[in-house]
């Protein structure tokens, strides 16, 4: 589990391989991740826009950004959580992500939210350490 705490918003990521959805043969791999947003705050915030940076293990980079998560724009007053979950396809059996969300306050003021970076690992890339 990767998590990072922004402005008293704690975001927590679990990235799982998804070896039934994938095929080293085809250079097609396939990750789920399960995102847990926490308002640990005392703000009501909204979740308005999410900022992706993919980057595969050959160092091709990829941005997505977009309105939301999921088609969803979720509310959080303190205390409250949001969990979702989506996907990610790569050429390479590895990779990483990090981003960040855009949150808006009730009182209109606009916060950047961290989203950890989390390593993509399959069974198909061997792990070297330096």
């Amino acid at each position: 589990m990767y998590m990072a705490t922004t402005s008293g918003i704690r975001v927590s990521v679990k990235p799982v391989f998804l070896a039934e959805h994938s095929c080293a043969a085809d250079q097609h791999y396939v990750w789920l991740y399960d995102v847990v947003i926490d308002n640990q705050g005392q703000r009501t915030v909204q979740l308005i826009t999410r900022h992706w940076n993919i980057c595969d293990s050959s160092g091709n980079r990829q941005e997505v950004c977009g309105p939301g998560v999921v088609g969803e724009q979720p509310v959080l007053r303190p205390g409250e959580s949001f969990r979702y979950q989506s996907g990610c396809p790569l050429p390479t059996p590895s990779g990483i992500m990090e981003g960040h969300f855009e949150m808006q306050t009730d009182a209109g003021e606009l916060l950047k939210i961290a989203i950890p970076a989390f390593s993509l690992d399959s069974p198909f890339d061997s792990l070297v350490l330096n």
